[in-house]
């Protein structure tokens, strides 16, 4: 038997399910449930609330970059010793990846959290803004109900309730399509968490101020919704084995690999690091604002993040610069994405950075957003060329790139443009593409080789 799930999802964004969802995961916590949690979609934001919120690492699922069948083993491995878990939807409940013609129209877009609780066959609870609206709550819920024969919605939480006679009035238009309300939540504008130009702030970031959010949003949460309601509805009908890294052939002596994290680099992945201690590398964290490489360091992977809000900072810890860039030239694997290419540059927004690549980046006022399927160009020690992948941009900066190089990848842009994106330059492939690792363990086995191979030629 699978962990039962629930889904939270909502007719829109902006309807407080990241709240919710966050604080239904900290309340079942508190009532003594062990809870996984998980993210429909490439964001890697709210799992760091996540985290806080039940001690585990915050997953996501992500069809359109793991493809179908990974969704269900990637559920299991996550919530294997969990009791419950709570999948926090991306957007609307039938929102998803923009593509051709072919699937306007269809009910379930790629990569929507309707897909996602269908794989599962986990129930969805929908969380409804209730301001500006009373009876009329009945034919949104009707159509949310009917849309998509393949989701089961099991409840409604009515969120931002102005009074208890508003409450007594949405209370009787779901009950007049069959609906219960697993929750009533007041307005409590005080519990917003602050944003900037790519979404929330990030929890690591945020630090005890997170933790504050979300013991509020757990407090809020736990007085206002039926636990036992909620953990009545919850089931899923997974049946695949749980995914699990698979073991590459043992290497001669474990390789260290230095993996940023900290406030500027806290996009990635949990799998990313089980899957490199899979192929034998021993994963050593480091923060790049404060620390040097970890000693021994064969190789390094510099994740996505913030780096441009903390360029004075990274530029100020000229050790680890100093050693990245011998790290680099020594020929070492490195694999950097997004906010790690624009460590590895000259300089970002005038502050010196890395000098691995030649060229500078800059904060732009243009959103870059969206599935990729892209192309690997040119030998890496993560990819062959021709190698093709599903990727996701999300920044706002751009690096403009000095003399000639070899693009990482070839794809194209959301306008039909054809992009080359980053730069391979010896042991160095590094892009604006993030990848799920999940998705390809032979890219993951391939760099901690090449790694094994870059030290025995020291």
């Amino acid at each position: 038997m699978s962990t039962p799930a629930v889904v939270i999802s909502a007719p829109a964004s902006g309807s407080g399910k990241t709240t919710i969802a966050t604080g239904l995961m900290g309340a079942l916590r508190r009532a003594g449930r062990r809870v996984a949690a998980f993210k429909v979609g490439p964001d890697f934001i709210d799992p760091g609330y996540h985290a806080l919120a039940t001690g585990r690492s915050g997953r996501n699922l992500d069809p359109v970059l793991v493809g179908d069948e990974l969704v269900g083993s990637l559920y299991r491995h996550g919530s294997d010793d969990a009791d419950i878990a709570v999948v926090e939807g991306v957007m609307g409940l039938f929102d998803g990846r923009i593509g051709p013609a072919a699937h306007i129209g269809s009910a379930a877009a790629p990569g929507c959290t309707a897909q996602v609780a269908a794989l599962l066959g986990a129930p969805v609870i929908l969380v409804v803004d209730a301001r500006g609206q009373s009876h009329s709550v009945a034919a949104l819920l009707h159509g949310f109900a009917t849309f998509d024969p393949s989701v089961r919605l099991a409840g409604v939480i009515l969120n931002r309730v102005g009074s208890a006679r508003h409450d007594e009035v949405l209370r009787q238009a779901c009950a007049q399509v069959g609906l219960a309300v697993l929750g009533s939540i007041p307005r409590a504008d005080e519990l917003a968490v602050p944003s900037r130009h790519l979404g929330l702030i990030t929890a690591v970031e945020h630090g005890v101020r997170a933790g504050a959010a979300v013991e509020a949003m757990t407090s809020l949460v736990a007085r206002h919704v039926d636990l036992d309601a909620v953990a009545a509805v919850a089931t899923t009908r997974v049946t695949e084995a749980a995914w699990a890294p698979e073991p590459s052939a043992p290497l001669d002596a474990p390789v260290t690999v230095a993996l940023a994290a900290g406030k500027a680099f806290s996009f990635g992945y949990a799998e990313h690091a089980e899957l490199l201690r899979a192929a034998g590398a021993r994963v050593v964290d480091f923060d790049p604002l404060a620390d040097p490489l970890p000693a021994d360091t064969a190789a390094l992977v510099l994740p996505g993040g913030f780096a441009e809000q903390f360029g004075a900072e990274l530029a100020a810890n000229d050790l680890v610069r100093g050693q990245i860039a011998a790290l680099a030239q020594r020929g070492a694997p490195i694999h950097a994405e997004c906010a790690g290419l624009t460590y590895l540059v000259d300089d970002l927004d005038g502050q010196p950075m890395c000098g691995v690549l030649p060229g500078s980046a800059s904060f732009s006022d243009t959103l870059t957003l969206g599935y990729r399927d892209a192309v690997a160009v040119a030998e890496s020690p993560l990819h062959a060329p021709g190698d093709r992948v599903v990727g996701h941009e999300f920044h706002r900066t751009v690096v403009r790139f000095v003399g000639d190089r070899r693009p990482a990848w070839r794809y194209r842009g959301r306008a039909g443009q054809a992009v080359e994106d980053g730069a391979v330059q010896r042991g160095v492939h590094a892009g604006y593409l993030h990848t799920h690792p999940a998705a390809h363990p032979e890219a993951i086995g391939r760099f901690v080789a090449a790694a094994a191979t870059s030290r025995l030629a020291e």
